[in-house]
């Protein structure tokens, strides 16, 4: 078993049989959401801060989460984020570890459905 750090795009690729389409849009068009005034001002302190600090952890409690958070509120917590959750899909295929972030499609915060 390998954890997903260990998955490179070429090696997923001949892996699991996937084709690269490249150029084309993963997702459909969507009209920019300006962030809040809370987030934007969090934002102008800490992405600087997180930089800084160099590590993955800090870009990860001092960036992303904060936006992931706005996402939620402004998706009026139809979804929910999970942070250094152990994903575990497939074993056998070296699917396993633990994400950065996961997010799912279900409000329900308080443990992860798909684990």
């Amino acid at each position: 078993m390998i954890s997903y750090r260990e998955f490179s795009l070429r090696k997923v690729k001949q892996d699991f049989n996937l084709t690269l389409v490249e150029g084309g849009r993963f997702l459909p068009p969507i009209e920019p959401i300006s962030p809040s005034p809370l987030l934007a001002e969090f934002l102008a302190e800490s992405i600087q801060l997180a930089i800084a600090m160099g590590s993955e952890k800090a870009r990860s409690e001092l960036i992303i989460s904060p936006i992931l958070f706005e996402v939620r509120k402004i998706l009026n917590r139809k979804i929910s984020f999970f942070s250094g959750e152990e994903f575990n899909v497939e074993p056998e295929a070296g699917l396993v570890g633990f994400c950065d972030f996961l997010i799912s499609l279900s409000p329900e915060q308080l443990f992860n459905p798909s684990c």
